[in-house]
């Protein structure tokens, strides 16, 4: 038998802690490797969810991009599916004072947004892992972590795509021990 070409639906994990949440036409593979990472380097189970049409109401034509902030203010304050929710784009995201971001997210907050435009590669497994490494990031800072100053840490600030290349897919143990720490608080909060 062959594997489904999609994602599994959005009650595949019933007991999720963040839901992904594709906007626009979002490659499922991609979508897959970010949940499989979310559960595997940060443990945190992760529900893909159906997707939505791209949120045409955080356009900003004069920049063809979309606000970011918008996006992740509109996921933090819906109140259904898991306690953190993280948004997928494929088009290109920027807040005011930045030219562009890869991703944003509310410091121990509820929602984060990432964008897949600014990440491809030519193979198509670079894109997948760079999309995976910028949803940890942006986990961890739903979390509550701040940048890291460890030159192998996902928590590290990376501006451009050669600093991210370069991340290994993990934390450095520091980062590691805080996420376990703050998992185990935001699913005591959950019971």
């Amino acid at each position: 038998m062959t594997p489904p070409m999609h994602p599994p639906p959005a009650d595949n994990a019933p007991d999720a802690l963040l839901d992904l949440v594709p906007f626009g036409e979002t490659e499922p593979m991609a979508l897959a490797v970010m949940a499989a990472n979310l559960q595997a380097v940060a443990s945190l189970s992760t529900r893909i969810r159906a997707a939505r049409p791209l949120p045409v109401d955080a356009f900003i034509a004069s920049r063809h991009q979309f606000d970011a902030v918008k996006i992740v203010t509109a996921l933090g304050k819906e109140v259904h599916g898991a306690p953190l929710r993280m948004g997928v784009l494929p088009r290109d995201l920027c807040i005011p004072i930045l030219t562009h971001v890869y991703g944003e997210s509310q410091l121990g907050g509820r929602a984060a947004v990432i964008s897949f435009h600014r990440l491809q590669h030519i193979d198509r497994q670079i894109t997948y892992q760079r999309g995976a490494k910028i949803a940890l990031h942006e986990s961890g800072h739903l979390l509550g972590l701040e940048h890291c100053r460890e030159p192998g840490c996902l928590m590290r600030f990376s501006k451009q795509l050669d600093q991210l290349d370069l991340l290994p897919m993990r934390f450095c143990s520091a980062c590691e021990y805080e996420i376990a720490r703050l998992l185990k608080k935001t699913v005591r909060n959950r019971l």
